[in-house]
């Protein structure tokens, strides 16, 4: 807890610079798209990894 508001203070009187609210944003807005393709089209079968297990046994 004093861990986050010593951030938060430190934020208040530095706050980071456009290009690293645009990066944060940027970033945001990337994984948001990803969600909304996926939840649209689904996942697709070709990048499902099947489980091999671990082979017959001896």
């Amino acid at each position: 807890m004093i861990r986050h508001i010593l951030r938060m203070t430190m934020w208040a009187r530095r706050p980071p610079s456009r290009a690293r609210v645009r990066l944060v944003l940027g970033v945001l807005l990337l994984c948001a798209v990803l969600v909304a393709v996926e939840r649209l089209f689904g996942w697709p079968g070709a990048l499902t990894l099947e489980p091999l297990g671990r082979g017959p046994l001896r």
